[in-house]
């Protein structure tokens, strides 16, 4: 009686699979998407813009017209590498230096960020802090001179991976050294010195640019009159460290990177776009995604449960379209191999004292700084807005005594609840750490909302408030 049964589902499963053979090829427009995306870069046919950006601010590669070049012709020692021959940095600036030189603030960019904080008349199209620079606005430029850089390591002006290698006539590529956070600030202080600026009136950044803000201070702390950490740390955080570095891998697993010489090529656009996608993750917050996004499908269609319409491998959900739109939008406005040298000098940022010694960098002897021999109780020195650390940090005493030399500098603290990529805890600790080391000019507020980590590019009323 078995037979029969046996024969049938055999009989029933070879239709099946004839039927399933007899079905037209899957297709998959996210991955076609790759391929039209590379015969557009071979023929040259460029991508048309979206206007659709969501709360994003303008973000684009300015023209080489509308910034200024400092050109640093002697020999630059560098932290983990020999030196660079000569460097470039770019750089833009906002309101009037006063005949003292006091009103300078020089404002640190994030990653893939570009001297373009806001409009120019060189330049008139929106910056990336453009609601916070101005007339009346937090960086009011009726008072302060702005200056803003693209960092060293950058594609967007400033000598980088992708810039010509005088000793060799070729582009760096991989060839080009590592950098630290404290490579880029001591270039742009080449800078402020070729302006004949000695002082400024503050340093102020966020998220990497909050690294190069504490940087700047800690080398030169009778130089830098204030401080703004916006969204910042001052030491990476394995959590951080690990979201880097997946970007990194799947920018180098793509097969254009070539080991970072591609520019006679094809650029890695599907490895820069997977990178972004897993940035943008980073950047933003679970709630702003359920507010914004929620579970809502790309087409009405879809959700009519009509049968022709069904869920495929490809983006349904809205949240899927914005990530792919974002990583579309950016992967070929910026270079993969500056992407991959400013990440890891991101990762490689710590002040803790025993890796500022790892590296033969030691407190800079200021007027005030020689606490570091003598820190205080730990206990007695956190924070009055929030409470001390049920398990204290193991590092936050080295912390502290890396930190020595901003003893005497007034700082502004900033952390966002929602922050994933630099948590509040980070900033509490860099707060902690401060005022352990004798720092009694500690400001800290916690600001709320769901933007995550780019509510320093979005909350201007918060972020840029009184």
């Amino acid at each position: 009686m078995l037979r029969p049964l046996s024969q049938l589902l055999i009989k029933r499963t070879s239709s099946t699979c004839a039927a399933i053979t007899r079905s037209k090829s899957p297709s998959f427009p996210c991955v076609q998407a790759h391929a039209d995306r590379e015969s557009r870069i071979r023929f040259s046919q460029p991508t048309r813009p979206s206007t659709d950006s969501g709360p994003e601010p303008p973000y684009a590669r300015p023209s080489p017209l509308s910034y200024d070049i400092y050109h640093h012709p002697h020999t630059f020692p560098l932290v983990y590498s020999a030196s660079l021959p000569s460097f470039d940095i770019a750089y833009e600036s906002w309101g009037t230096l006063s005949p003292t030189r006091d009103n300078v603030i020089l404002l640190h960019t994030g990653l893939s960020a570009s001297s373009h904080a806001a409009s120019t008349h060189l330049n008139p199209a929106p910056g990336w802090w453009e609601k916070f620079i101005g007339p009346g606005k937090a960086l009011d430029t009726n008072h302060f001179f702005v200056i803003c850089t693209n960092v060293l390591g950058g594609c967007y002006g400033s000598t980088g991976p992708s810039s010509i290698d005088s000793s060799s006539g070729k582009r760096f590529a991989t060839r080009f050294p590592i950098l630290s956070i404290f490579d880029m600030v001591k270039a742009q202080f080449s800078l402020l010195d070729s302006l004949g600026i000695d002082r400024l009136y503050a340093s102020v950044g966020s998220s990497m640019g909050a690294m190069q803000s504490l940087a700047a201070g800690w080398l030169f702390p009778d130089r830098v009159h204030k401080i703004i950490s916006i969204s910042g740390t001052a030491r990476s955080s394995p959590g951080s460290i690990a979201m880097r570095y997946a970007q990194r891998s799947v920018l180098m697993a793509d097969p254009n990177w070539n080991n970072g010489f591609y520019y006679d090529g094809l650029p890695p656009h599907t490895g820069m776009k997977l990178a972004r996608q897993i940035a943008t993750i980073t950047y933003r917050s679970g709630p702003e995604w359920d507010l914004r996004f929620g579970r809502k499908l790309r087409d009405n269609d879809l959700s009519s449960r009509d049968p022709s319409r069904s869920p495929s491998l490809c983006p349904d959900f809205l949240i899927e379209t914005y990530l792919d739109h974002q990583g579309e939008q950016f992967c070929l406005k910026y270079d993969a191999n500056s992407l991959l040298y400013i990440s890891k000098a991101m990762d490689l940022f710590d002040l803790t004292f025993p890796a500022l010694g790892e590296l033969g960098m030691h407190p800079p002897q200021s007027s005030a700084s020689h606490a570091s021999a003598s820190i205080p109780s730990q206990t007695s020195f956190h924070s009055k807005s929030h409470p001390p650390p049920a398990n204290q940090p193991p590092h936050l005493s080295d912390l502290a005594n890396g930190l020595s030399p901003l003893m005497s500098t007034p700082i502004l603290v900033l952390g966002v609840q929602s922050d994933i990529l630099f948590p509040v805890e980070q900033q509490r600790e860099l707060v902690d750490a401060l005022r352990m080391a004798g720092n009694t000019q500690v400001s800290y507020f916690e600001l709320g909302g769901v933007w995550g980590h780019d509510t320093f590019l979005l909350d201007v009323l918060n972020v840029g408030g009184p």
